[in-house]
């Protein structure tokens, strides 16, 4: 891979350059085992911010070319550069002054004569026994189309907010919720004063069901929290006529609303003593909600 980076020079910044700017979309297309790259290629940009989506270079001449219009670049992969399926896009390319970019191991093959930057993969013998198979080829191409969507991505400012929005399901998705996302808030919160009786402050852990409760100050600010952990330590026959500032665990574990959810995973687990809730607090220390690691479990983050 270090010589497939020394190969390309500033042939590569051309390229991302062409890539970029396209004010539609990044065609690729492949025939064969470069066909398959290209897939997956096009879905790597598609998923990191650059629209993109593969076409069929036999399909293409059988109607499919409509698909590449006005504001689209191509990317077009071919270990050969002499693909006969591509020459009907490339033309097409050319007809309507379409970038241009190729990916191929020959510069003087047809298609990186055509191309407005060709990207040459350097010489070296595919894995198979016989050299024939694409193998260390289409592993080249995969990882030089790689690079380009990476590169795409840090072009286009592209963040973990934005992969968010076109990643909602499975566990990527899950890793980058918010906090305010999975909170419980408003009075789902179990809220008490200092100067409240533990008789009443255990009837409203029991109702708000979080196995917890959050002392409050005269400013509403969270001071403390009371847990069944606190009960426990302090069982004695006065413990329902005792205040509930007196049992409370002052300065409790907390995260922000805009904190993602992962990070409230490890904000849980991070000390020796886990915990299973945390309150999410505003800047001056105001409770905005509750969170449940049963909250983080159902959005899939463990």
């Amino acid at each position: 891979m270090l010589s497939l980076a020394a190969s390309l020079g500033d042939t590569f910044s051309q390229a991302i350059d062409r890539l970029a700017s396209a004010t539609g979309r990044v065609v690729v297309s492949g025939m064969g085992k470069s066909g398959h790259v290209g897939r997956k290629i096009a879905a790597t940009m598609a998923s990191t911010g650059t629209p993109a989506l593969f076409v069929h270079p036999a399909e293409a001449s059988h109607g499919d070319l409509g698909m590449i219009v006005a504001g689209d670049a191509v990317l077009a992969l071919s270990n050969s550069g002499e693909t006969a399926e591509l020459a009907d896009l490339v033309a097409h390319t050319r007809r309507f002054a379409l970038p241009l970019v190729a990916i191929t191991a020959r510069a003087d093959s047809a298609l990186a004569q055509a191309a407005d930057v060709a990207l040459i993969l350097p010489k070296a013998a595919e894995a198979c026994p016989m050299g024939l198979a694409p193998t260390t080829s289409t592993t080249m191409q995969l990882a030089l189309g790689d690079a380009i969507a990476v590169a795409l991505l840090t072009r286009r400012g592209f963040t973990a907010a934005d992969f968010r929005q076109i990643h909602p399901g499975g566990r990527l998705g899950a890793r980058l919720r918010r906090v305010r996302e999975v909170m419980h808030a408003g009075d789902a919160m179990p809220l008490a004063t200092p100067d409240m009786l533990m008789a009443t402050a255990l009837v409203r852990m029991t109702e708000k069901r979080f196995g917890c409760l959050g002392i409050v100050d005269e400013h509403g600010a969270l001071m403390g929290i009371v847990t069944d952990g606190d009960l426990r330590r302090s069982m004695a026959p006065d413990l329902l006529t005792r205040r509930a500032g007196d049992v409370m665990t002052a300065s409790p574990r907390t995260i922000g609303p805009d904190a993602l959810a992962v990070e409230a995973l490890h904000a849980m687990n991070a000390h020796q003593r886990p915990v299973t809730t945390l309150f999410v607090v505003d800047p001056a220390g105001r409770p905005l909600g509750i969170l449940h690691v049963h909250d983080l479990l159902r959005a899939g983050l463990a």
